[in-house]
């Protein structure tokens, strides 16, 4: 079938995505979903820091690629041996499922999955398949999910079916933002009613975090941000106290928080934030990391204070989560009001101005925003 879809054919591009036309909406081909995958119909589709990484270069993907992988939509057709999801089913798309057979999956952590890893990394759905083309040649999945698009066929494993009572341009943030933010406060640092936390770096995932600090019960909650407008936000997310990130924020956080945090989340992806992250952290506190630098990023760290210290730092890839049990979890949250999603989203857009899109995520003048795909 033919499809409209955003397609990324040259990367490197590091500013101006809408002047230099670095997204070309066009018709793409879509194969029908073989064993195991599910065609569905996109209804939302988030515009998340990793979609623009690809673009510039600092995740070198597979070109050309269908970017978007925080998504949500409708089943319209399944595939062989898919009997659990109907046409017509609300599902929420996962960029990170689990294969049920690697060790990480026996584990319960299917975030890890080794299959996963291998097929993504080359533009592969996990089933080892690529749907998309356009002129006869292949054109590569996106984390398995190439969501800035009218249609996807993802593998099963990579959907969460919904409640319809959510709607699709909600349900959408919970598919990366929430899941690796919250999931990060919620799985990885497990945080401690009463805490002090801070949140380094105030994009959509930092605000999740906010949210997911506020709703179990974090006593102090500092946003940490170059970003004045992504400061104020947060104050309305949940934060309690809001830094700009400069040269004294170090001496500040430990100044209002009587020595530093018990946890500290990186989520901004640069070596600078995490280490503002790990120096803002008490003695004996935990450092999460779940921001994307560049493969070649490299953090110096001081052995004696590991030990001396007995820190923790960890990483935390989309939050740590089991997605099948964490987003109903995450849902109910959200329904008792204590997950206020709506409160990061700052645009709604259709898939036109994609690149525009990717210019506000560049300068930080939009937190969420949401590609109304119909």
């Amino acid at each position: 079938m033919k499809i409209t879809a955003a397609v990324l054919e040259r990367g490197g591009i590091t500013s101006g995505y809408a002047e230099e036309k670095a997204l070309t909406v066009r018709q793409v081909d879509l194969d029908p979903p073989g064993p195991g995958e599910v065609l569905i119909r996109l209804a939302a589709a988030g515009v998340c820091h990793s979609d623009l990484s690809v673009i510039n270069g600092t995740r070198p993907r597979p070109l050309p690629m269908v970017l978007g992988h925080e998504a949500s939509g409708y089943v319209e057709e399944v595939g062989a041996g898919v009997d659990d999801l109907s046409p017509g089913d609300h599902v929420v798309c996962i960029f990170a499922p689990g294969c049920g057979r690697c060790t990480p999956c026996a584990e319960g952590r299917p975030a890890l999955c080794e299959k996963a890893a291998q097929h993504h990394g080359v533009g592969e759905l996990i089933t080892g398949h690529r749907r998309l083309s356009m002129d006869g040649r292949p054109v590569n999945h996106h984390v398995g999910i190439s969501a800035f698009a009218s249609h996807a066929v993802v593998a099963r494993q990579s959907l969460v079916k919904a409640d319809d009572d959510i709607p699709p341009h909600i349900s959408t943030l919970f598919s990366c933002a929430m899941l690796t933010g919250a999931g990060a406060v919620f799985n990885t640092a497990h945080i401690k009613a009463g805490a002090k936390v801070a949140v380094v770096g105030i994009g959509g995932v930092g605000m999740a975090a906010i949210l997911g600090a506020a709703a179990a019960g974090a006593g102090q909650i500092v946003a940490i941000d170059p970003f004045e407008n992504k400061l104020e936000v947060g104050l309305r997310m949940g934060a309690t106290h809001a830094i700009k990130a400069d040269a004294e924020t170090v001496a500040e956080v430990r100044d209002i928080t009587g020595g530093g945090v018990d946890y500290a989340f990186e989520l901004a992806g640069s070596v600078r934030a995490l280490e503002t992250a790990y120096d803002v952290t008490r003695r004996g506190g935990t450092t999460v990391t779940a921001g994307l630098p560049h493969p070649d990023a490299r953090m110096p760290l001081n052995a004696l204070r590991l030990v001396a210290e007995e820190r923790s730092l960890k990483g935390s890839f989309i939050g740590s989560c089991v997605p099948q049990r964490d987003l109903p979890r995450m849902f109910a949250l959200y329904r008792r009001g204590l997950l206020p999603v709506e409160k990061m989203l700052t645009h709604r857009l259709p898939l036109a101005d994609i690149n525009v899109a990717m210019d506000r995520l560049d300068d930080g003048s939009a937190i969420r925003q949401v590609v109304d795909l119909g």
